[in-house]
Parts: structure tokens; sequence; C-alpha cells
């Protein structure tokens, strides 16, 4: 029976795209269109083929907001407590206790509810089935830091209701590596921690703040091993890096090591960025790997203007100024980065950038300010002052990162 629907199937797509010849030079191509897709979903539900059914959905809904069509990063901050949040928190198996601001105390819940609406399109809605059908037998995996770790987390709560009730729900860490695999679709999303992407005094993922950051500048081979049979690799790095540094020239503990302490940090980001992207020149396969790197991620820490001395704390909307961007956000890194990635390109090499800072600038009301697990006891000197102690980095789930992911999301499904 399927068999002759599908026979069906072809022979009414071969006469409407011959009619649509005519219609287009003719007619209504409109309406040539959605006649065709009419046609499509009839076939696919009749097959009964769920993971297809829902790659053509996302076909269907992205017509107009496809990442080689629009800017997907010029837009605005719409409310939306209708279609928002796209899962709850305390659902979330994989919700990590620094992110979880409705459990650590957070009563204004209207976070969640604000979706980002490009200028001359949508945001294809995530869908999790068709995701994970599209990197069957394959390997997603995020490498930086804690912000890294925050789009991660959020990619698996995304994920985590297309997964069957009988899907295993862990994470499984090997040193730096943390991996979860949709066992079902050979399919697996993780997260390597590497704050500096080369090898550094900070690399233990668990016990990483130390008082003196050491890293080495030519040392990212130890990291880099572990990336080298990945489908696809989305990369962040900035925050580590407004800290004092120093660099160590030979290994960690060695006699003859040089340390020298470099305080211009442009010079310290792009030197480490030339390791990286030479790194990727050499090793990557061009024809398996889709590479992508995320811009800063913006931090609240300042009010709206340099006279403003509140940060993070109590924030309950967003900034809605059109044309904002934020007196904190550091375009001197961003223009080191962009420059280092033009340069991979010319040399042949394809990184998409994902230049989502200026639209999460907007959302000084989306960190977890205090509303957080702390891992380290606070004084009472900080609980006298919730302004002190108050996270303007990371990111509440669900948030800002959602939207992060479904940028990238648009992307991999137009692969």
């Amino acid at each position: 029976m399927k068999l002759g629907i599908f026979s069906h199937c072809i022979v009414g797509f071969s006469l409407i795209t011959l009619l649509g010849a005519v219609i287009y030079l003719t007619s209504d191509f409109l309406g040539f269109l959605d006649l065709q897709k009419q046609l499509k979903n009839a076939c696919v539900n009749n097959a009964g083929n769920e993971p297809q059914k829902a790659y053509e959905e996302y076909k269907s809904s992205s017509s107009s907001s496809s990442s080689s069509s629009c800017n997907l990063f010029s837009g605005r901050w719409v409310f939306d407590n209708v279609s928002l949040p796209l899962y709850e928190e305390r659902n979330c198996s994989f919700m990590l206790p620094e992110f979880a601001c409705e459990k650590y105390g957070r009563k204004d819940l209207k976070y969640r509810n604000w979706r980002w609406k490009p200028h001359e399109c949508d945001l294809p809605r995530f869908n999790g089935t068709a995701l994970l059908e599209k990197i069957r037998g394959k390997r997603l995996l995020f490498v930086g830091d804690s912000l890294n770790r925050n789009q991660w987390t959020s990619m698996l709560c995304l994920i985590e209701s297309a997964l069957g009730p009988s899907a295993p729900k862990t994470v499984v860490r090997n040193e730096n590596m943390f991996l979860f695999e949709a066992i079902e679709y050979n399919a697996t999303i993780g997260l390597y921690w590497a704050p500096f992407l080369v090898e550094s005094n900070c690399d233990d993922p668990l016990i990483h703040h130390v008082k003196h950051r050491v890293i080495r500048l030519m040392g990212i081979d130890k990291h880099a091993r572990h990336w080298n049979n990945a489908d696809i690799l989305v990369f962040n790095n900035y925050l580590w890096w407004m800290d004092p540094i120093t660099i160590v020239w030979g290994s960690f503990g060695s006699s003859d090591a040089i340390y020298k302490r470099v305080e211009m940090r442009l010079r310290r980001y792009e030197m480490a960025l030339n390791t990286w992207s030479d790194w990727l020149e050499f090793n990557i396969n061009r024809t398996k790997t889709n590479l992508f790197f995320m811009s800063l991620s913006p931090f609240h820490k300042f009010g709206e203007s340099w006279d403003d001395p509140s940060n993070c704390y109590s924030e309950t909307e967003p900034i809605l100024k059109d044309g904002y961007w934020g007196i904190a956000t550091d375009r001197e890194m961003m223009n080191v980065a962009e420059s280092i990635l033009h340069k991979l390109e010319m040399r042949g090499l394809n990184i998409t950038y994902l230049n989502v800072t200026n639209l999460s600038d907007y959302r000084k009301d989306a960190h977890p300010s205090i509303y957080r697990k702390f891992f380290h006891p606070l004084s009472e000197e900080q609980l006298s002052n919730p302004i002190s102690y108050s996270d303007c980095v990371h990111w509440c789930l669900p948030g800002v990162p959602d939207v992060w992911n479904e940028i990238l999301y648009s992307y991999i499904m137009d692969f």
C-alpha cells in the first residue's frame, strides 16, 4: 500500500513541477508552492515516516527564515507567553544548578517568555526530532568555557522532549569531555571544557578557579586531539582572557620553561586564536566537519550607561531601545576574533560566525544574579549586599542560550 502511495506521489510531484513552470510565468507562484507543500505533507504522512515528517515540517516553516537568506542577528525581543518557554526548568533532567534560577528562588519568571524576532523573517521553531534526525550517526561538540556549558545545557533541555521515555538521560564524563548519546539516532552531543582553547592550568572542568592563570600558547594538541572526529564543532572563547595571564614556553613544571606575563589582552588573545586557527587549517577534515564560532556573550556588570551603578541584580525587563549596544561589550576583542576568522576564510577554511552579542546585550534581565547555586561559601558582607555577588555573566534557563541554539539549529538544518 505504501509503495503505491509513493508511486502516486512521484507522478504527482512530476505533474506539479511541470505545472509550476507554467504558473511561474503566468500566474500565482505562491499558490503553486502551497499546493506543492500540501502534496508533500500528504505523502509524508501516509508513509508514516515521523523523522522525515519532522524534517519536512522544518523546511516548510523555515522557507522565509533560511540562515542564508535572512539576517537572524538583527531584530527585537517580543514578549510571548503563549509559545514560550520551550521547556520547563524543573522538567529538564540535564539542568545544572548554575542556571536553575527558578529552583534557587527567582519569583519573576518573565525572562523565560521573550522571543527573538529577526526584522526580516521568523526563527524556525526548534524541533528536537528534526535535529536528531539531521545529526543521525554524527557528533555535535561544543568546545569552550562555562558559557558554552550554558548553551550545551540549553541544547540538551531543548531536545529532551524529542527523546522517548525509555531513552537514557545521563551524561558521561571522560576527563574534559562530557557526552550525551541519543542511542536511537547514534548521535552524540558533547561538551569539551577548554576555557582558553590552548592548554592552561585551568583545564580541570570542575576545579579551575586558580588565582594566577597560566597558559601554554603553543600547547593545543592536548585538547584538539579530542575534536578531530566531530562532525559539527561549536567554539566559544572570550571571557577567561579578561584577567591577567602568564604565558609559559615549554612544559608545565619543566625546569627550563620560560614564564612571561603578557599584559596586553588583545595580543595574548590574538596569539592563542592564531594557534587555534593554525590547528584547524591543517587538521580539520573540510569535507566532514562544519565549524561555528560564537561571538562573545555580553555581561551586565554595569547599567545602561557609565553613570548607572547598578548591574543585573533585580532587573526584570530587557532593554528595548532600538539599536542599543552595551557599554561593556568589548568591540576590540570582537574585532580580533573576526579578523582571525576572516584570515581562515582567506586560507580556504570556512567557519560560520554566530554573532549573538548584540541580541543578547538587550537581556540584562536574563542572568542568574543571586538565583543560582554558588559553589563557594558567601561571606556575610556579600550576603548583605546582593549586587556584589550577582552572577551577571551566565544566563538563566530557559532563556537567552535557547535563542543561540535556535539560530544554530537553523544553520545546521540548512546544511
